[in-house]
C-alpha cells in the first residue's frame, strides 16, 4: 500500500465502499472474486530479448528480458541464473520517488522473484554453456509506468508472459538462438481483506480501506509456490484456506485464457 495512501480517500466513500462489499459487490460492478480487465501486449519491447506490458485495470507494468552469457555460483555450476527486479517509477504514483528501490519495491520483487523461481519457470539446468565456466544470465526487469491497486499480480503476468516469449541470442556468441526453456506458467492471486471479506484484485481504493492483504502464487501443479501476507491485520485459517481455493480457482482461469 503507498506510503499515507489512507490520507487520501475519504470517510464518506470508504463508507461506501465497505457497505458495497457486505452486500458481495465492489462500486465497480465486479463480484468479490472479479478481476479487472486484463490486457496483455507481449514482445512489447522490440529490441530485448523478450517483453510484455501487462494492463490490469489502470495499472499498467513492463517487463523485459535481458539473456547473457556469464559465470555461475559457485554452489550451483551447472545452473543458469535468474534475477529479478521491480522499478516503481515516480510518474506511477505521487508518492513513488526515484533512487534506491524502495521497501516496498523490495518486497513486490521478492514475492513475484519467490513465485517464479519456487515453480520452476525456468529449467536453469538447460541454461548451461560449459559447467562450471559459462551458463546464460536471465534477467528480468519490471517497470510499473501507473499505479491504480495489484502491482504484484500486474508484476508476475508480465514476467512471465516476457518469459514466455524470450530468445536466448546464442548467435551473438557463434552459437544458434532458442527459445528460453519455460516449464511452468506461475499466477499469482492478491485479495485485500477488507470488512471480513478477501476481495480479489483491489483496486487503488479497496487497498486504501483493507486491513489486510494476502498473495498466494500457483502454477499448473496446483502447489503453492509462494504465499505472502502483506500491510496490517490478520488472517484466521479458514480464511487462509478460502484465499488458496480462490487462489487455485481464479488462477487457473487466467492462466487458461492469457498464459496458453
Amino acid at each position: 500500500m503507498p506510503m499515507d495512501s489512507n490520507a487520501v480517500i475519504s470517510e464518506i466513500k470508504k463508507g461506501f465502499i465497505l457497505d458495497s462489499i457486505k452486500k458481495g459487490k465492489r462500486i465497480d460492478g465486479r463480484s468479490l472474486t472479479d478481476f479487472r480487465e486484463i490486457k496483455i501486449t507481449e514482445n512489447f519491447i522490440p529490441k530485448a530479448c523478450g517483453s510484455a506490458m501487462v494492463e490490469l485495470g489502470k495499472t499498467k507494468v513492463v517487463a523485459g528480458i535481458k539473456i547473457e552469457e556469464g559465470t555461475p555460483f559457485p554452489d550451483s555450476p551447472e545452473s543458469g541464473v535468474m534475477a529479478l527486479n521491480i522499478e516503481l517509477l515516480p510518474m506511477a504514483f505521487p508518492t513513488f520517488e526515484s533512487g534506491p528501490p524502495s521497501e516496498q519495491a523490495i518486497e513486490y520483487s521478492r514475492v513475484v522473484d519467490r513465485g517464479i523461481r519456487e515453480s520452476n519457470v525456468i529449467d536453469t539446468s538447460k541454461l548451461v554453456i560449459e559447467p562450471g565456466e559459462k551458463v546464460w544470465m536471465v534477467y528480468i526487469d519490471i517497470d510499473v509506468l501507473n499505479y491504480d491497486g495489484n502491482i504484484i499480480d500486474a508484476c508476475t503476468l508480465a514476467a512471465v508472459s516476457a518469459l514466455k516469449n524470450a530468445i536466448v541470442p546464442a548467435s551473438k556468441y557463434g552459437g544458434e538462438d532458442f527459445k528460453l526453456p519455460v516449464n511452468a506458467l506461475p499466477v499469482s492471486v492478491t485479495m485485500a481483506k477488507i470488512g471480513d471479506e478477501l476481495v480479489c484484485d483491489p483496486d487503488l481504493e479497496e487497498e486504501q480501506v483493507s486491513n489486510g492483504r494476502i498473495t498466494v502464487t500457483m502454477a499448473e501443479d496446483n502447489h503453492i509456490h509462494a504465499m505472502q501476507k502483506g500491510d496490517v491485520g490478520e488472517f484466521s485459517l479458514d480464511e487462509i484456506r478460502k484465499a488458496i481455493k480462490t487462489s487455485s480457482d481464479i488462477g487457473s482461469k487466467i492462466r487458461e485464457k492469457y498464459l496458453r
